[in-house]
This record gives structure tokens, sequence and C-alpha cells, in this order.
């Protein structure tokens, strides 16, 4: 995700160079992987970054995962009962396994 966001701000000001995403990358703390720099580069490879973004973002705005609400309040029967242990949180880098690596 830092490599899609340091990417991003680098396509504000024109096409992005690798030298310019490393900057973004380093100055914010990043340790670059040059492998996930070329996996960026080579998925907008020919194509406008504007045009990508603008069409991600009608696919997010287009009515995808309007699963429904759960209900929130405490069953009929009395208290609520108390959650049972919270689950560790997932590594950030497992958590895109189904984007091919493209936000990393």
């Amino acid at each position: 995700m830092k490599y899609l966001a340091a990417y991003a701000l680098c396509a504000l000001n024109g096409t992005p160079t690798k030298d310019q995403v490393k900057k973004v990358l380093k100055a914010g703390g990043v340790d670059v992987d040059a492998a996930r720099l070329d996996e960026v580069f080579a998925q907008f490879e020919g194509k406008d970054f504007g045009e990508v973004s603008a069409a991600g973002k009608a696919k997010i705005g287009s009515g995808a995962g309007g699963g429904g609400g759960a209900s929130s309040a405490a069953p009929a029967g009395g208290a609520a009962k108390p959650a049972a242990a919270a689950a560790a949180p997932a590594d950030e880098e497992e958590d895109d396994d189904g984007m091919m690596g493209l936000f990393d």
C-alpha cells in the first residue's frame, strides 16, 4: 500500500519516476524494496494513473459491497454475552493477498 501511495503522490505532478517514488518512500521511513517498486511500475506500464484511479473510484462507488447491516442490539433474552477473546490483528502484508501485491 505504501508503494502505491507514493506512486500516487508522485503522479499528481506528472508521470512518476522510480527515483521520485524512492524519495517519497525514504522520506516516509520505508526501506525501499526494488522488486516491489518494479512491480508497482509494471502494473501501471502503458496506463494513465488518472484513468486507472478514476475507473477504480467508479467501481467502488457503483454499489459493490452493499451487504446489509447486522443488528447490534442485545439478545431479547437478557444481557448481552461477553465478547469472545479478540482475534490477534492480521499482519498487514497478509491482508491483500487477493490483490496480487498491487497495493504494496
